[in-house]
C-alpha cells in the first residue's frame, strides 16, 4: 500500500468540497455549512490564495486531506500554520494517514521558520483527542475562543 501527500490543485475542487462535507457530517455539523465547491475553488486557486490544502491518496484513491492557512504569532514574532481542517474518511484510518498530514504540516513549519502548528479539535470527539495527545499535542484550556459572525458580525461592524 502506498500514501503520497500532494499540493492540491484546481482539479481537485469537488474533492476537497466532498471532504469539507463528510467532515461536517462526521462532526454534527452538516447544517452548519453554506460553503459552495465554486467558493471553495475560487479560494485555494486565486492568484495569490490565503488558504492551502493537501490531499492524501492512498493507493491512488483520495484519501483524506488537510485544509490550513498561516497565523502569526505576536508572542513568538514569526508566522504559523492554522490546519482549520484534518479528515481521513473512515475505510481509511489507521493506516497512519492523519499523521502523514500532519508531520508534512510539521516539516513544513520547520522548513520555513515557522512557530508552530495549531488547531481546534471539538471537546466530545476522544477518538482524535487520544491521537492528538500520542504525537505530543497539548490542549490550550486556558483559552476560550470567541467568534462572531452572522447579525453578530454585521451589529458589530455597523456599531458606532
Amino acid at each position: 500500500m502506498s500514501l503520497i501527500i500532494r499540493k492540491a490543485e484546481s482539479r481537485d475542487a469537488s474533492q476537497v468540497f466532498a471532504f469539507i462535507r463528510e467532515l461536517a457530517e462526521y462532526e454534527r455539523l452538516a447544517h452548519e455549512v453554506d460553503a459552495t465547491e465554486e467558493g471553495i475553488a475560487k479560494a485555494l486557486f486565486a492568484p495569490e490564495p490565503r488558504v492551502f490544502a493537501d490531499i492524501a491518496e492512498w493507493d491512488g484513491k483520495p484519501a483524506g486531506f488537510a485544509l490550513w492557512f498561516y497565523n502569526f504569532s505576536t508572542f513568538r514574532g514569526r508566522h504559523g500554520i492554522y490546519l482549520e481542517d484534518l479528515f481521513v474518511r473512515p475505510d481509511f484510518r489507521s493506516k497512519g494517514i492523519g499523521k502523514a498530514l500532519l508531520r508534512h504540516l510539521a516539516q513544513r513549519c520547520l522548513a520555513e521558520g515557522l512557530a508552530r502548528l495549531e488547531w481546534w479539535v471539538l471537546d466530545w470527539n476522544e477518538p482524535a483527542l487520544r491521537f492528538y495527545r500520542s504525537i505530543g499535542a497539548v490542549p490550550m484550556d486556558e483559552w476560550t475562543v470567541q467568534r462572531v459572525t452572522g447579525d453578530q458580525l454585521l451589529n458589530l461592524a455597523e456599531a458606532s
